[in-house]
């Protein structure tokens, strides 16, 4: 089949790798602009684009895809995409990460036959986790299970009918970065799932998404970030983990600022002294402890300013030695 594929990020682009592998052509790839990163902020281009131009795949980067634009730039730039994609040979669309919005003539040119439509990866079982970070936000908020959603798109915020939805278990020890990856392998098995389906079968069965149940997945802040040791040690537990790798949960001691990179609740078995919320109650081979609104939670990774990740005990055990008391505080307080 001839695709039109949008992405950005890596999570996109090992779809678009999978897609090509299986066979596909990918005729036009739409991704968000080179954006200055790193050190020395230099301008980078997207993993997707970088795979595009590995492959030779014509490549898109307009700021918006509205034609309507107040400003002309963008609305010259989106109008040269639309011209683009109305003149493309194409049998369906993939969306995965692109970043921006498509509107709703885009759409319909995907659905113009004998075009099979526009089809999103979307990484939650929706309508839960709606929106930007959907990975995030369910180990933030708990969840024991996610997924991938394949989903026919339409004009609303991951409003589309639903073609295929697999489903797998959160870990205990699962950060955003670890999901990542497994959502990313499985997203790139359904979509083309998907695509041999459309082949086979032309236009599928779709299912509408349930109105009980929805969520929205709010994009991640930087100060969401900055830990708040009143909470329990559950609650910052899936706070360190969801903001691993990004923007890596954060508090301050001794006049330092520490990112934390993974955790889990103390065993009961243990026995603490109760101390002030933020306060560092032991540090042992396995990890630090640090008392929490009600109990008592394990650092098992950190870092300081500069440094690399590492074991927690080892970061903390020498500053314990010239302190008589370590005591975390929050960064920012709402």
């Amino acid at each position: 089949m001839k695709i039109v594929f949008a992405g950005t990020p890596e999570f996109a682009a090992q779809a678009m790798r999978a897609i090509d592998a299986a066979g596909h052509q990918i005729v036009l790839a739409l991704t968000q602009p080179d954006r200055r990163a790193g050190r020395g902020m230099h301008l980078q281009a997207s993993p997707v684009k970088e795979f595009a131009l590995e492959k030779n795949i014509p490549v898109l980067q307009p700021e918006s895809l509205k034609r309507n634009s107040t400003d002309s730039s963008k609305q010259l730039q989106a109008q040269a995409a639309y011209a683009q994609l109305a003149h493309t040979d194409f049998d369906a669309m993939v969306v995965v990460a692109y970043g921006l919005i498509l509107p709703q003539e885009i759409l319909d040119l995907a659905e113009a036959p004998p075009r099979l439509g526009c089809f999103n990866i979307h990484a939650s079982l929706l309508p839960r986790w709606r929106g930007a970070a959907p990975i995030q936000r369910a180990i933030e908020a708990g969840d024991l299970k996610t997924g991938v959603s394949i989903m026919k798109m339409d004009a609303g915020l991951d409003t589309g009918d639903t073609v295929l939805v697999r489903e797998i278990e959160i870990a205990n020890h699962e950060t955003s970065a670890t999901l990542h990856d497994r959502l990313a392998s499985l997203g790139a098995e359904l979509i083309n799932e998907t695509l041999r389906l459309l082949e086979s079968r032309g236009p599928l069965h779709t299912t509408a998404q349930l109105s009980d149940g929805v969520t929205y997945a709010e994009k991640i802040l930087k100060n969401e970030a900055d830990i708040d040791w009143s909470l329990s040690a559950a609650e910052i537990d899936y706070r360190i983990r969801a903001f691993n790798p990004f923007p890596g949960a954060n508090s301050s001691a001794v006049g330092v600022t520490f990112k934390f990179w993974n955790s889990r609740v103390a065993s009961q078995e243990r026995s603490f002294p109760v101390g002030q919320p933020g306060q560092v109650l032991g540090v042992h081979d396995e990890g630090v402890y640090i008392q929490c609104g009600k109990d008592v939670i394990e650092i098992l990774e950190m870092q300081r300013p500069g440094g690399k990740r590492m074991p927690a005990s080892a970061i903390l055990q020498p500053i314990m030695a010239q302190h008589n008391a370590v005591h975390f505080q929050r960064e920012s307080v709402d």
